[in-house]
């Protein structure tokens, strides 16, 4: 199979990037992390009215009307410009919370046993704990609020909370559509975008970094060691790159679960080899490359951790066909899968 991206979908990543450029650049993510990193509210409320929460809500329903793909396309962009926030959460449930789909409302994420990110910040929680997914507001938010304590958080982009037992909270809130598999796997998909824009991000700054940083009157991208680091980078963003992409046309868990792992892994290691070719620079708190490796781990742990991954994986390949067996995950034409016969 040969996955090329569409016309409109190359314009629509173009249009993206361009967006996030102007609104997003680096003075002002940097602000938002030297500022403990509180979700800018007039920044979500431009990217709401520009559609990046609405992307896949039909257009009946005041949304653009795409599909996965597309919104795997926006959320690489956003994982390159490190845009922080609970994105993930906000776009799933932008059908179901009014004014999210507009970058009017926040919505935070609770998992089982993880920290809630941004929870101060949020005007809705959707829980995935406990037998069905749920949207708790008003007073059923302000309950979990006072009842959390901040903890450390490893990335000063992303404050964090833990809230206290969420199961005395079971019988409150809106129910939401989709079912809580459902929600899990497309939330790990984003986040597996999210960890591909940023590791080729660090790519890209490494090699940056090597071209114009000498030594011994020569560029550093010019010895062997660097050239095997940036050579390493590029394999691992290609490689996650086509297990995304495929994960998105197909929505198969099992390689929406190899997808998280390849995702993390490739954001991990390439801010880690990216600090290699940095330097002693890279450490230093005006690089930006430990920002990136700090939003990798933690992104690592959430929608699906590694642990988790690695059994929906294993099950998926369970219930693989035996080899020579046509595969038809594909049921829909769509622009991003053209067959190669």
């Amino acid at each position: 199979m040969d996955f090329q991206l569409s016309d409109d979908q190359r314009a629509l990543r173009a249009g993206i990037a361009e967006l996030l450029a102007g609104r997003f650049g680096r003075d002002r993510m940097r602000a938002a992390h030297d500022g403990g990193g509180g979700v800018d509210r007039a920044l979500w409320a431009e990217l709401g009215a520009a559609g990046f929460f609405a992307l896949r809500l039909p257009e009946a329903a005041g949304g653009v009307g795409l599909g996965l793909p597309e919104s795997v396309l926006l959320f690489e962009e956003l994982g390159r410009a490190l845009l922080p926030g609970p994105l993930a959460a906000t776009e799933l449930a932008a059908a179901a919370v009014e004014g999210a789909a507009h970058g009017e409302a926040v919505v935070a994420l609770a998992e089982a046993g993880q920290p809630v990110a941004h929870l101060a910040d949020a005007d809705a929680l959707l829980v995935l704990t406990g037998g069905r997914p749920r949207l708790l507001t008003g007073g059923a938010l302000r309950r979990v609020r006072d009842g959390a304590r901040p903890v450390r958080s490893l990335d000063p982009g992303t404050p964090l909370w833990r809230p206290a037992d969420l199961t005395a909270h079971a019988d409150e809130g809106e129910p939401v559509s989709g079912g809580g598999a459902r929600l899990r796997r497309e939330g790990a998909l984003l986040t597996a975008a999210e960890q591909l824009g940023s590791a080729a991000r660090s790519l890209e700054d490494a090699v940056q970094h090597a071209r114009d940083r000498e030594q011994f009157g020569a560029p550093i991208g010019s010895f062997q060691a660097v050239k095997h680091l940036c050579a390493e980078m590029l394999v691992r963003v290609g490689t996650a790159r086509a297990a995304v992409y495929a994960a998105a046309v197909t929505g198969d868990p099992a390689e929406i679960a190899g997808a998280k792992l390849l995702a993390d892994e490739a954001a991990v290691r390439n801010a880690r080899d990216c600090l290699q070719v940095w330097g002693g620079m890279g450490f230093t708190w005006e690089a930006d490359v430990h920002l990136r490796l700090k939003r990798a781990w933690l992104r690592a742990g959430q929608w699906l951790a590694a642990a988790d991954a690695e059994e929906e994986l294993a099950a998926g390949l369970g219930r693989a066909e035996p080899v020579g067996a046509r595969r038809t995950h594909v049921t829909r034409p769509t622009p991003w899968l053209h067959a190669a016969e």
